[in-house]
């Protein structure tokens, strides 16, 4: 039974860190989601705050008006300030939709290794199938896992890039007010 189990990784077999190995992986990427998730969310409260801003500055003009009994307005700066609260819905919807997916592969990812540890318990026992079907889940769920991370980083990307397409756009309007 000792050379079966070691065939299939179990701890039993002499190795002590046999469920470690198999569980390693799926918690360092638990972490780094954990990270992503948290810089993910700080980056949807800036952009909540800078929406309400926004919105503020959009509530003081009127469209088509004359702004420049206003301080630090002009003309047609409405149009710049309803553009960037365009551009920061779409952030918002990005940011959102790259944290359902960041918190889901992480739930996959600590699921992921629950079910590496529970793999390397039932070899121990010399339970041949129920050792495939735990290896075979337990790699489902981290390549899922993996996709999910990926496919939240490049949300991520984008906003990324929107962001830097706002910071343009903000600054214009900043080259407008100076003239």
């Amino acid at each position: 039974m000792i050379y079966w189990a070691a065939q299939y990784g179990a701890t039993g077999a002499g190795n002590p860190f046999g469920v470690l190995t198999a569980v390693v992986a799926p918690a360092i990427l638990t972490n780094a989601c954990s990270v992503l998730a948290l810089g993910t969310s700080n980056r949807l409260a800036r952009v909540v705050d800078r929406t309400r801003v926004v919105a503020r500055e959009l509530a003081l003009i009127e469209p088509g008006g004359d702004h420049r009994n206003l301080p630090g307005h002009l003309p047609g700066d409405y149009a710049s300030w309803a553009a960037q609260l365009a551009a920061l819905q779409v952030r918002t919807q990005l940011l959102v939709k790259a944290l359902r997916v960041i918190y889901g592969s992480l739930g996959l990812f600590a699921t992921a290794a629950l079910v590496s540890v529970v793999g390397s318990i039932v070899t121990y026992y010399g339970q041949r199938w129920l050792f495939q079907v735990t290896a075979g889940l337990a790699l489902l769920t981290g390549a899922v896992a993996v996709v999910g991370l990926a496919s939240g980083c490049a949300l991520m990307v984008h906003e990324t890039r929107l962001a830097v397409q706002s910071l343009g756009d903000e600054a214009k309007i900043l080259e407008g007010l100076r003239k």
